[in-house]
Parts: structure tokens; C-alpha cells; sequence
């Protein structure tokens, strides 16, 4: 039997195919603009100028750009590097190039911006985060790698989740709850944290993916049994009965000891949930960190030793789902009470 090689342009719109889907996922989180698949664009331009209309339909005309746009300045990067790579090829100018970028140029700017994560299932996880990465006194307004990095793993190791009562420590604005909550089919998801900003924010994420607050269960295609339900937990004055009423099975937390004031409440408040939860003993408990600065990673580590907790580095996951900074070093802890 003769064997069909693929045409050439079979190839080459395969390529484009998969270079638009790249360009959408890496636009809608908004991946920083010198980041992108510029150079492997350029080749395309080549072949085909009109192209760049292609890539403008996945991105600033996605309607999730419509509906939820990523910042002003972050779009009008992207359309003026999208305008160049284009006048390089020396064709026609594209009217519908210049009237994207003159609308965005009239839009007016604002402290709130909206990303937009795709996930395997073709599904998104939209959130409202704050343009500056410090605000309303808080790092918690953004979404950081260890979050991204976290809920990488957590699709990977969905059967840890499914079906599970989840507590989150931390949660920010939600992106690695809200992508368990579509993925992996909890029984039962709390979101936690204690700055109302955070939580208020936090609240209306929920809310824009689709998902209901209450004790009954949220009407959602994906996951029509999962109960979520969002708490102000302070570490450090959280009582044996409000960690008892919380009843988790698995506990999580992504990015929350870059500073060492922290270190100490948040292992302690660890402590307490092996204690203080119905599952004991049985908790699981997954802490994922970015090393920014080893000497604070250090010290939470000892922290946890001194606090009676073991832990151990569990493996990267060998999916690259989330658009984030590879070049970070991420690390999930596994703890276990020492017994």
C-alpha cells in the first residue's frame, strides 16, 4: 500500500494551525509581548501576508479578548508588533490591522485587566487580576507561577482531587482552584484567604467561570456536584472548630512563603489542620513555591521540621499546559505529620 505524503500545504497550514492556537493561548494569559512566537511568525508572514489576519482573529477578536480584555497597554504592544511584523513582508497594508489598534488606542485605561488560561478540554479559566503586581496593600490581586505551576500538576494528578473535599490556603484570585474545580471533579472545593479585597475579587472570579456560591450544588456543565464556597481564614488566630467545620481531605498552596514573617504562622496553621480535620493523619497536603530566594525557602523548610511536619519534593509534572516563566524553579512539597 502507497503511503500519502502530506502536501505542502497541508504542512504549512498545519503549522499555522498550531502557531494560531499557540498565539490565542499565549495572548489570552497575557504572556509577555517579546515572549511570543514572533520569528516563527515572520517565516509565516512570508509565505502568506494575510495571515496576521488569522492571528488577529485569535487574539485581540478572540470574544473572550472581547468580553474580558487583557490590559490596554499589553494589547497595544501586541497589535503594534503584529502591525511591524506585517510591514515587513512589504504587502497592502491590512485595514482591519489599523482599525484594531486605532480602537484600542480610543479605549481608556483601567486598573483592572482580565486573563484568560486555556485549558487541555478546550475550556478557559477567565480572571479579573490587577495590572500593578503590588496593590490595595496585597500581592494577592495577581496570579503567580507557583499557581500556574500547581494547577499544571494538579490536571496531571487529577485522581488526588476527584471526588475530594479541597481546602485552599491562599487562594488569590482563584486560578488554581477554579482550573481543579473544571478539571478534576472535587466533591467539594473551599477557597481561603484574608484580605477582603482578595476575597471580594476572589468571589467575583468564581462567579465569571460560571460557578454558583452555595451549600447546594453548582449548576455547571463540567462539574454539576462540586460545592464551592469561598472563607476568610487568618493563620493565625483559625480555632480548632472553624478547621474541624472546613472537614478537607487535601489541603494545597501555591506562593505563599516568599516572605519569612509568614514562614511561621502558615506552618503552624499546617500543623493544626492534621490535628484539627476529620481526615488526620490521612490529609494530604501540597505546597507548591517559587524559589525566589533560597534562604527564605530554606527557612520554611526548617520551619516545618521544628513545626513535627516531614516533607518531601515531589517530581515535576511533564506537562507544559500554562503559558508562565519555565525558566523559574518551582518545587511542590508533599508534607506528612511526623509521627
Amino acid at each position: 500500500m502507497d503511503l500519502q505524503l502530506p502536501s505542502s500545504d497541508q504542512v504549512m497550514d498545519a503549522a499555522q494551525a498550531t502557531l494560531c492556537d499557540t498565539f490565542q493561548r499565549d495572548f489570552l494569559c497575557c504572556r509577555r509581548v517579546g515572549s511570543l512566537l514572533w520569528k516563527e511568525l515572520e517565516h509565516q508572514l512570508t509565505l502568506q501576508p494575510s495571515f496576521a489576519l488569522s492571528i488577529l482573529q485569535k487574539t485581540i477578536n478572540h470574544p473572550a479578548c472581547q468580553k474580558y480584555p487583557p490590559s490596554l497597554q499589553y494589547r497595544r504592544l501586541f497589535l503594534s508588533e503584529l502591525i511591524k511584523k506585517h510591514e515587513r513582508t512589504g504587502a497592502e497594508p491590512l485595514d482591519d490591522l489599523y482599525s484594531a489598534l486605532a480602537e484600542v488606542l480610543n479605549s481608556e485605561d483601567t486598573a483592572v485587566c482580565y486573563k484568560s488560561y486555556c485549558l487541555p478540554t478546550g475550556d478557559l479559566v477567565t480572571l479579573s487580576e490587577n495590572v500593578a503586581i503590588i496593590s490595595e496593600g496585597t500581592t494577592g490581586l495577581v496570579t503567580w507561577e507557583a499557581a500556574l505551576f500547581l494547577a499544571e500538576w494538579a490536571i496531571e494528578n487529577n485522581d488526588i482531587f476527584n471526588n475530594r473535599t479541597i481546602l485552599e490556603l491562599g487562594s488569590g484570585v482563584g486560578l488554581t482552584g477554579l482550573v481543579i474545580c473544571k478539571s478534576c471533579s472535587p466533591k467539594k472545593y473551599t477557597f481561603s484567604d484574608c484580605h477582603q479585597k482578595v476575597l471580594q475579587q476572589l468571589t467575583e472570579n468564581i462567579r465569571r467561570n460560571g460557578f454558583l456560591l452555595s451549600e447546594e450544588p453548582s449548576v455547571t456543565r463540567e462539574n454539576p456536584k462540586t460545592v464551592l464556597s469561598v472563607t476568610e481564614l487568618d493563620w493565625e488566630s483559625a480555632t480548632e472548630q472553624q478547621l474541624l467545620n472546613l472537614d478537607a481531605d487535601v489541603v494545597i498552596a501555591s506562593d505563599v512563603v516568599y516572605d519569612p514573617e509568614i514562614v511561621t504562622s502558615f506552618s503552624k496553621v499546617l500543623k493544626k489542620l492534621f490535628h484539627y480535620t476529620r481526615a488526620g493523619t490521612n490529609l494530604q497536603v501540597f505546597v507548591a513555591s517559587t524559589i525566589r530566594n533560597p534562604e527564605t525557602y530554606r527557612l520554611f523548610q526548617t520551619t516545618l521540621d521544628d513545626t513535627g511536619l516531614r516533607w518531601q519534593v515531589l517530581p515535576d509534572q511533564k506537562r507544559n499546559i500554562f503559558a508562565y516563566d519555565k525558566n523559574c524553579t518551582v518545587q511542590i512539597l508533599k508534607l506528612t505529620l511526623k509521627v
